[in-house]
């Protein structure tokens, strides 16, 4: 039962990138915040966030942070230390039951061959869970969010951890492209 678990979580986070996938990214943040400013982050280290799926399996939430770290270097920040960070992230993940519904409609009322009887019509129900894996920023010194990234899609589940980071890598990378904001003060 755990590994199942492992494996719904993993796909959360596994999520594909393809032309076709259905990813989506979007991100928010405090038009009044000067990014340049920031030149240390930490990651949260209190208690779960209510609700947070990645908080269920640390594994996969360290492998996240690593990720957000290795790129949050990349862009001339420096980790440090809770205490002396100037941005505090918090990693965390949701999933939701959905459910489609496809009607395909009917060819009518009438069969020549069998007499008046509904036939043809059809309806597809596809019944899957939606992860979302959300990045927050908080400014230190004003203990406020200043920054949220979000990638969305549907879970699929993965067995070969090396799949499994390559997925989580591009992902992470996606969300973190809008960090910081373009239009954000310099």
């Amino acid at each position: 039962m755990k590994m199942v678990k492992l494996t719904v979580l993993i796909g959360i986070l596994g999520l594909i990138l393809l032309s076709c996938s259905s990813l989506n990214v979007i991100s928010d943040w405090d038009r009044a915040t000067d990014f340049s400013k920031f030149k240390t982050f930490s990651f949260y280290e209190g208690p779960p966030i209510p609700g947070d799926e990645l908080a269920k399996h640390p594994l996969i939430k360290k492998r996240v942070e690593q990720t957000v770290a290795r790129i949050m270097e990349g862009k001339g920040l420096t980790r440090t230390e809770p205490e002396k960070a100037d941005l505090l992230i918090f990693v965390h993940a949701g999933i939701k039951e959905k459910i489609n519904v496809t009607d395909w409609g009917g060819y009518g009322w009438y069969d020549p061959w069998w007499g008046r009887r509904g036939y043809g019509g059809r309806v597809d129900v596809h019944q899957y869970e939606e992860g979302t894996l959300i990045i927050d920023f908080a400014d230190v010194s004003k203990k406020d969010v200043v920054w949220r990234g979000m990638a969305t899609d549907v879970v699929k589940g993965y067995s070969d951890p090396q799949k499994i980071q390559k997925n989580l890598d591009a992902i992470v990378e996606k969300v973190l492209a809008e960090f910081p904001p373009q239009t954000a003060k310099k």
